[in-house]
């Protein structure tokens, strides 16, 4: 049995960052994630309430790259096949 930790995302095979969840954890983040950016349109509509349409999903998308960062494979480039780990 291997001690192996398991991403919730877990690195892209080509270029920087993460691919699809890899856990049930991480795509909970990412479905609260969508369901933030979604109510945002509905609580503060773009064409009536642009800066806090803006700020709140600039907030959102800080908290997601940071879940990724957090629980994710360290990121860095990747180039497929020939930089297997």
């Amino acid at each position: 049995m291997t001690s192996e930790k398991k991403y919730w995302f877990p690195a892209k095979r080509y270029g920087w960052g993460w691919g699809l969840p890899g856990t049930w954890r991480g795509w909970l983040v990412l479905a609260a994630y969508v369901a933030l950016v979604i109510a945002s349109v509905v609580i503060f509509p773009p064409t009536e309430a642009p800066a806090e349409f803006v700020l709140g999903n600039c907030a959102f998308a800080a908290a997601f790259v940071a879940a990724c960062w957090l629980t994710g494979a360290p990121p860095r480039w990747r180039w497929g096949d020939k930089d297997r780990e």
